[in-house]
């Protein structure tokens, strides 16, 4: 697969992203330089396409990805791989808020911390990030998973719907609605499975399984006094 390079730098997004189209359509394997963490870089991208941007990125790189194996070099944004199906990000660096925020398929792999809302709302995919989460990650998520290496700040879990957040350090506080439950060896193995694919293969953490307490989902409005109280 041939290389094409791609230069953001003062372009119109729209005209980079039409460029960056064009090649992958081609069949070539896209490099984008000069980011100068510039936003909605890469959005919706195929199945099957490779791309990597050299240095940070902005807000919702990666966006509605439909396959793409994307590589970001540093630093990303708000809402990295916001809304994807399927395919693969990784940030070299640090993520803003709201990573994989309504994805449904598909992994992103942040190497350093993650900020606040990590997965909110995601309906299904893995987020795997190997530092620390910021405080409400898994707010109101539905389905998939996200998992922690580093700990997690406070709220987390909060309003889980479904899904599940997998910690391997300190969690400063769980959010409304949600619980510790203990994983089974075998539920531990598919998540260990799933780091060593990804290059991580350390087994010694001490894993906190967080899933939804299931109150909310029951509420009714005659019992809003106590539903307020959870």
């Amino acid at each position: 697969m041939s290389e094409v390079t791609v230069s953001v730098g003062s372009r119109p997004i729209r005209e980079v992203n039409r460029e960056i189209q064009a090649a992958l359509g081609a069949g070539h394997k896209v490099n984008v330089v000069d980011t100068r963490s510039r936003h909605n870089l890469g959005i919706g991208l195929p199945d099957g396409a490779k791309i990597s941007f050299e240095g940070s990125v902005g807000y919702y790189c990666g966006g509605l990805n439909n396959g793409a194996e994307i590589d970001i070099e540093r630093n990303a944004g708000w809402s990295v791989g916001e809304a994807m199906a399927k395919g693969k990000i990784t940030v070299g660096g640090y993520s803003g808020m709201a990573v994989g925020a309504s994805m449904r398929g598909g992994l992103i792999h942040v190497k350093g911390d993650a900020g606040p809302r990590c997965g909110v709302a995601m309906k299904g995919g893995d987020v795997i990030v190997e530092g620390k989460i910021g405080y409400l990650s898994g707010f109101m998520a539905h389905a998939g998973r996200i998992i922690a290496l580093g700990g997690a700040d406070g709220a987390c879990g909060d309003s889980l719907w479904g899904g599940e957040v997998w910690v391997g350090g300190p969690i400063e506080s769980l959010g409304v609605d949600s619980k510790v439950v203990e994983p089974t060896p075998e539920e531990i193995a598919e998540v260990e499975a799933l780091l060593a694919s990804v290059g991580i293969n350390d087994t010694s953490h001490d894993w906190q399984k967080i899933v939804s307490a299931q109150q909310l989902w029951h509420f009714e409005s005659r019992d809003a006094s106590s539903w307020l109280m959870i």
